[in-house]
């Protein structure tokens, strides 16, 4: 691939993900003014769409507060991953 069939291809990457961020966020509009209209209710019936935006409950360990109290059972059980990120500038 030549150097400006390359260029192309990242001009084009950032158009698509231009369109891509602005459609999010015009989603996440759009599910705030629901959640604006549903207020404190679980479920929000409109035609064949059922709605729901109900409360989970998760658990997680404070990694920082366990660090503080046990270092070494920490250091026990700490992977280190590797991981490449794209990105471009």
């Amino acid at each position: 691939m030549s150097t400006q069939e390359l260029e192309a291809k990242i001009r084009e990457l950032r158009q698509l993900q231009s369109l891509i961020d602005e459609a999010e966020a015009e989603a996440e509009s759009i599910k705030d003014d629901i959640k604006r209209l549903m207020g404190q209710e679980e479920v929000l019936r409109a035609g064949e769409y059922t709605v729901t935006w109900k409360p989970v409950k998760s658990a997680r360990v404070d990694v920082d507060a366990l660090r503080k109290a046990m270092p070494d059972l920490v250091s026990r059980f700490t992977i280190t991953s590797t991981a490449r990120r794209f990105c471009v500038a």
